[in-house]
């Protein structure tokens, strides 16, 4: 394997199959934890936890794995690297996975996890996938960092729960959901200008 097609792998995740920007799935996580940027960090390193694990264990097990079972285990498998990250922030970072709330439980059913598994990581041997995995769960929590920087900064004046500004009067609507899809949607049109 070429270190050109791995690198290749893990690049388009970040912007040509960016899963927010380009593919617009996970929409939901992303709407509801981008209020603040440590929850942002918090979700996008476990979403990239649970696919990076759920790829390979997925792509080593493919030719194992009965074409008419495959969904119901790329479940029991997602599931399980979903209940490892959940005990394990509940356990080490006990203020994050009370903010994340019902959103980390939900990532066994985060379309972007099950689609990875289903559309790439059963068709391509470990390392491609291992890559693929990366790239995807980079993206994603780049993004949502990216979303979760602006959201704070404008709707809060904080970065980090740190105060940037005295006397500031912050603009609500950029922590409430509009806020979350105007500024998914400004992003959007920034990379569709910049790929032009």
């Amino acid at each position: 394997m070429s270190s050109k097609k791995l690198l290749n792998e893990f690049t388009k995740g970040i912007i040509k199959e960016n899963p927010v920007l380009i593919l617009m799935v996970g929409l939901c996580s992303v709407l509801a934890v981008s209020t603040e940027v440590k929850n942002a960090i918090g979700m996008g390193s476990a979403m990239t936890f649970v696919l990076l694990g759920s790829n390979i264990l997925v792509s080593f097990l493919r030719n194992s794995i009965p074409n008419k079972v495959r969904i119901p285990v790329f479940l029991i498998i997602i599931g399980s690297f979903t209940t490892i990250v959940d005990l394990v922030m509940n356990a080490y970072a006990p203020a994050i996975h009370k903010n994340l709330g019902i959103f980390i439980p939900l990532i066994v059913v985060n379309c972007i996890i099950i689609a990875r598994a289903e559309a790439f990581a059963a068709k391509n041997p470990v390392l491609d996938s291992a890559m693929d995995a990366l790239g995807i769960g980079f993206g994603y929590a780049l993004v949502l960092f990216v979303i979760a920087t602006i959201r704070e900064i404008l709707g809060n004046g904080t970065f980090f729960g740190v105060q940037l500004f005295t006397g500031f009067n912050p603009v609500l609507i950029m922590m409430l959901p509009p806020g979350a899809f105007i500024t998914i949607g400004l992003l959007m049109a920034i990379l569709r200008s910049v790929k032009k």
